[in-house]
This record gives C-alpha cells, structure tokens and sequence, in this order.
C-alpha cells in the first residue's frame, strides 16, 4: 500500500522502516499536513500523520478527493482530527492507542527533577566557573502531594514513580482506576486536589472538557509555590494565565514540554530564526520555567512500538478494509 508520511524525520524513518520490512510504499514528506500541502498525498491509498499535522474537514476532504482512505496517526492524540468530518468523507482514522507510558512518565519526573534542584542553571553556572549554591535550593521531594490529573497508563505510572519517592500522591480522573488506588493514590475532585498539591502534574488528553482545565480559577486555589508539570497536550493550560500566576508566585515553577501553539514551533530548528510569538518568548524569560520541544515520547523502546502499531494499522487496513486501532465519533461519544 502506497502511504505518504508527513511531518517525518530521519528517526521516523529509521524506525517505521524497521518495522515496514517491505511490506507498504512509504513516501516520507518533511513538511506538515495542512491544507497547502495535501495534495502531496496524490497517489497514496492511506497517510499517516503526527500530533501537530492538520486534519480538519478542509484537510480531510481534499485528501478524500486524491483517494485517501486511511489516516494511520503515529501518535495516542487525536485532538487534531475532525473525526465527524473524517466519517462523512469515508476516510478510516487509526492511532496508536499506547507505546510506552515509561517514556512519558519518567521525562516528567526528569522536569520535576531539573526544575526542583535546579540542574538547568547549575550546570550553566559549573560551565562558567561559578560553583556558588546560592539560588540552587530545593527541596525533598519525600512527603510531599502530588496531584495527577488524569489516571491512564501514564498517569499510573507517573503514581508508581511518585509513591516511590515516599509521596502522598492524589488524583483525579472521571474514571478512577483501581491499579493506581493499589499503587497507593487517593482520588479526590479537583478542586482538592489544586488546594492540597505542592506539585500538580497533568497526564489527561485534549477534549472540550479539559481546554484550559489550568486557568485563571484554578491557578488561584492553588498552593503558593506549587510546580506545575505538563507533559500532555498544550491546549489543558491557558498560557497567559499561567504566566500570570508565575508572576505572583502562585505557581513557584513550570515544566512544559507541551505548549499550546506549538505547531508552529516544536519538531523544527529555528535556532537561526526569530521566534514570533510572544507568549512562548515570555515563558522563557522566567529562570523557574524548564521547557522542552514534545520530547516526552523520544525513547528508543516508544519509537519502536510506535512504529511496530502503526505498521499493523496499515496492514491490517489493506487485509480486511479496517485498522488494528481504529478511532470514530461513535467510540468517543
């Protein structure tokens, strides 16, 4: 089967080639999936796409105009899609529902880490010759709360991580899980779980229910100084609050590696550009912020399994006319 892979990398290609063994056609295109440069799918029976490709009824329709009858996403996300606008032109969306929850988890402990000892300008400081310790004060994080909002495979494994570090862990998710209750978490609502948290971190995908789930309301019956961790999708903060709270000391310090305007960003060097937005420019400024690019997922064993799945939803596609993982309206609502 002939597959125009966009938003693809070198890595992209190394591991979904590993995984193909011949079997599709696979034409690897840089650039994203939008409306400019759909027709590059001219030819291809199916496209597989990324978490910052376009996939609205514009995008979907003129896709569905060259042929297109699968969209294989590489990733668990599907936000970016118009799932009814996907069903009314016949184009079959699949994902990849899980590939390696210790991936994401464990980079968001890599955040609480950097961003409690301050590692980032530590290792700027030694660089420059300045072993001084002043500025460089943390704290343990041994009895501590920490809120997880959003208790899927993630999520649980972010509570493992946690109650091994000798933390009260509490969590909230609409549908409570009794693997996380065994791994030592307490599910409460939300709102005492802001209230009573030193470090929230979010783990719960993108809907209309949890858009700027962090804003404004929320930041304020948050604990003075608390972390905030976001390893999930942009979109559940609203930035400019966010920033607001960094500079009233609500929220002591933010790692990110998700932001919500970041197709325009992340999986490109721009490192001889200006970066235009403003919003993501200010965040930088601020020394307790730790931002990394949608780098969560970037291991070894995720990119393997990644590939391995989205290899079975194309074969399986081309076998019986349906997807190993496939995703509808009718299954989310």
């Amino acid at each position: 089967m002939r597959v125009a892979v966009f938003s693809s990398k070198s890595y992209d290609r190394q591991f979904l080639e590993a995984a193909n063994g011949g079997k599709h056609q696979l034409m690897y295109l840089e650039p994203r999936l939008d409306a400019s440069t759909a027709i590059a799918a001219d030819g291809a029976l199916a496209v597989c796409a990324f978490v910052n490709d376009h996939l609205d009824a514009e995008v979907l329709a003129a896709l569905a105009r060259q042929g297109v009858k699968l969209v294989a996403l590489r990733c668990a996300g599907f936000n970016n899609v118009d799932l009814a606008a996907a069903k009314e032109f016949g184009i079959e969306i699949a994902r990849v529902p899980e590939y390696s929850p210790y991936s994401v988890a464990e980079h968001a402990v890599a955040m609480m880490l950097t961003l409690n000892r301050k590692i980032h300008r530590a290792s700027a400081r030694v660089r420059e010759g300045n072993f001084a310790l002043e500025g460089l004060l943390g704290f343990d994080f041994h009895g501590k709360t920490v809120g997880v909002v959003g208790t899927g495979k993630i999520g649980l494994c972010f509570i493992r991580i946690m109650a091994g570090f000798g933390c009260k862990v509490l969590a909230y998710d609409p549908h409570p899980s009794q693997d996380c209750v065994d791994a030592g978490a307490r599910y409460v609502e939300l709102p005492e779980l802001l209230h009573e948290s030193d470090i929230v971190s979010l783990h719960c995908p993108l809907t209309p229910q949890t858009q700027h789930l962090i804003n404004e309301q929320a930041i304020a019956t948050m604990k003075h100084g608390v972390m905030l961790i976001n390893i999930s999708r942009g979109g559940i903060i609203d930035t400019r609050a966010v920033i607001r709270g960094l500079k009233s000391g609500i929220i002591g310090s933010l790692g990110l590696d998700v932001y919500e305007e970041e197709d325009n960003l992340f999986f490109r060097d721009l490192s001889n550009s200006m970066i235009h937005d403003d919003v993501f420019a200010r965040l930088l400024t601020f020394p307790n912020v730790v931002v990394t690019g949608h780098q969560a997922f970037f291991t070894q064993e995720a990119l393997t399994e990644i590939a391995k799945i989205t290899i079975e939803n194309l074969s399986s596609f081309e076998q019986n006319g349906k997807a190993a993982h496939p995703v509808s309206v009718e299954r989310i609502a």
